[in-house]
């Protein structure tokens, strides 16, 4: 039995990607994956946290990453969906006094981009090194979309 005659193996895996990309007026363009991750061409700020990366997007593409990331574990996990960064800060310490470096906040209860460490599970956040922390400050805005997947 021949399945996909006449179809290349390029094809089978980045048709989908290309068809949303060039979908008609009228189309949901936001369905447009950025390549190399798996979200959507709406993020500034992508995570898998499968494979524990996370990316920067300025535009549809790709301005930094993958860089590692250490997400939170099965008790206190990271949340998954489509967020928007609510605030910021820079010297951010919790409530239990431990330091949040360069915090880019993006969900309910506390959860941020922040400085921390990339061998230890954090409380729910996405914990990155000092360089990309930073970055990932830098970068984002009030309002900017986060996805986490």
């Amino acid at each position: 039995m021949t399945v996909g005659a006449g179809v290349g193996l390029g094809t089978l895996l980045l048709g989908p990607v290309a068809q949303a990309a060039t979908s008609s007026p009228g189309g949901e363009a936001s369905t447009a994956l950025v390549a190399g991750t798996p979200c959507t061409v709406t993020a500034e700020a992508c995570v898998d946290l499968a494979t524990r990366q996370a990316w920067l997007i300025d535009d549809g593409t790709v301005v930094r990453g993958p860089v590692p990331i250490m997400p939170g574990d099965r008790d206190e996990p990271t949340p998954v969906g489509t967020f928007h960064v609510q605030w910021k800060d820079p010297d951010h310490v919790n409530e239990k006094g431990q330091p949040m470096p360069y915090s880019a906040f993006f969900a309910d209860g506390g959860v941020a981009f922040h400085e921390g460490s990339l061998q230890r599970y954090s409380a729910g956040c996405v914990h990155l090194s000092h360089d990309e922390a930073v970055a990932f400050y830098d970068h984002l805005q009030i309002g900017d979309e986060v996805q986490v997947h």
